[in-house]
């Protein structure tokens, strides 16, 4: 009896993550796997699937009939409304802010010490805010 090669298995589906919805996924996409080391499991033209050390994101195209009248600010300006603020870890909240400025977000705010952490918002390139922190050694 020979051994048959065994199809390849697909990474199980993450237990959690976030969903953004992006007039320019590609761009978004970029912020978030140089900030977060993220890397692409997944790319279509209207889908980007990233993974980092732990969470998922999906980045959603939002549809054209509804993105051609969405303006996008350089630099973006933060959508204070929003009801939601994922936070994520860093390595580094001055790198991070850094790696931001490179791909068309910005730091927004002073940065909080937290417990056990230091912490900041920033804004992604199309106007998100997120809360990036940073643990403290110890």
């Amino acid at each position: 009896m020979t051994d048959s090669p065994q199809p390849a298995r697909k990474p199980n589906p993450a237990r959690a993550g976030v969903l953004f919805y992006a007039k320019d996924p590609a761009r978004l996409s970029a912020f978030y796997e140089r900030i977060l080391g993220a890397t692409v499991l997944h790319a279509d033209a209207d889908h980007r699937v990233l993974k980092s050390a732990d969470t998922q994101l999906i980045i959603h195209a939002i549809p054209e009939q509804y993105s051609r009248d969405i303006v996008i600010a350089s630099p973006p300006k933060a959508r204070e409304e929003q009801a939601i603020k994922p936070f994520f870890t860093v390595a580094s909240l001055e790198d991070a802010e850094r790696a931001a400025e490179q791909c068309g977000g910005r730091a927004a705010g002073p940065v909080w010490p937290g417990p056990g952490m230091r912490v900041r918002n920033f804004c992604d390139p199309e106007g998100n805010i997120v809360h990036l922190r940073e643990m403290l050694p110890g």
